[in-house]
C-alpha cells in the first residue's frame, strides 16, 4: 500500500498543475470544445496556433501543458511501463480536462480531441481508452502506445465517433505499421476512421489535414447553432 501510495503521490506532482492555455470562445459560455496536445519538446502556446486555421462558431480551444515540454520521456513504442508514470499522469491530464467540458454542460458529441505527435499518440490512446461517442478524435502523426504486439483489448464502443489519423509514409518518428494498426483498433472499437498517409511529408501537419478539422468543426458547430 505504501509502495502505491507513493507512486500515486509521484504521478500527481508530474503534469498536474501546469499552465491550461485556451482561445476561443469561454468554457461556460462555448457550445463546443476542442482539446489540443501537443508533441514532445513543444508548448501548449504551439498546439493552440493551429486553432487560427479553423472558423468554427461558439468552440472553446483548449490547450493544457506538460511538464519540461514532454509528456512521458521514451518513444512510444518502448515499454509502457518503461514510460510510466508519466504516461498515466498524462492521460489523466485529459481525464480531468474532459471533465470539466462535461462540467460545463458540453457533452461528448460536441467534444473533439486533437495531438499532434506525442500528442497525437496520447491522444488516440486516451480515445482507445475510453471509447465514447466523442465529437471527433484528430491524431496527426501518432500511434497507440506500446511496443508491437500489445494487446489492444479495450471494451466499449466509440459509437460513429468521426476519427482522422494523419501521417507520412516516412516518418522517423512513427512507423507505418502503427499508424495503420491505431486505424485498426479504433476502427473495430467502432468510431468511423478516415486515415490518410501523405507520401515523403516531413514529421509535420499540412493544409488537407487542417482543412479536414475544420470541415469537422464546422459540421459540430452548425449542429449546435
Amino acid at each position: 500500500m505504501a509502495a502505491r501510495l507513493t507512486c500515486v503521490i509521484a504521478m500527481n506532482k508530474l503534469h498536474q498543475g501546469q499552465p491550461l492555455v485556451t482561445s476561443g470562445a469561454s468554457l461556460n459560455q462555448a457550445r463546443a470544445a476542442l482539446i489540443m496536445i501537443h508533441g514532445r519538446g513543444a508548448t501548449a502556446e504551439d498546439i493552440l496556433s493551429l486553432a487560427n486555421e479553423f472558423d468554427a462558431e461558439g468552440f472553446a480551444y483548449l490547450a493544457p501543458q506538460a511538464t519540461n515540454h514532454t509528456w512521458y520521456p521514451y518513444r512510444f513504442i518502448e515499454p509502457i511501463e518503461r514510460n510510466e508514470p508519466w504516461l498515466s499522469s498524462a492521460l489523466h491530464v485529459i481525464n480531468d480536462l474532459i471533465a470539466r467540458v462535461f462540467a460545463a454542460g458540453i457533452p461528448a458529441e460536441r467534444l473533439v480531441l486533437l495531438g499532434f505527435s506525442q500528442g497525437a499518440c496520447l491522444t488516440l490512446e486516451y480515445a482507445a481508452r475510453h471509447p465514447q461517442r466523442y465529437g471527433g478524435i484528430i491524431g496527426l502523426s501518432g500511434g497507440l502506445i506500446g511496443p508491437d504486439n500489445t494487446p489492444r483489448n479495450h471494451t466499449g464502443s466509440l459509437a460513429g465517433t468521426p476519427i482522422f489519423i494523419g501521417c507520412s509514409d516516412v516518418d522517423f518518428h512513427i512507423p507505418l505499421k502503427r499508424v495503420h494498426e491505431a486505424a485498426q483498433v479504433l476502427h473495430l472499437l467502432g468510431g468511423i476512421v478516415t486515415e490518410r498517409i501523405y507520401p515523403g511529408m516531413d514529421h509535420t501537419v499540412n493544409q488537407d489535414e487542417m482543412d479536414f478539422v475544420n470541415d469537422l468543426l464546422q459540421e459540430i458547430a452548425q449542429r449546435t447553432a
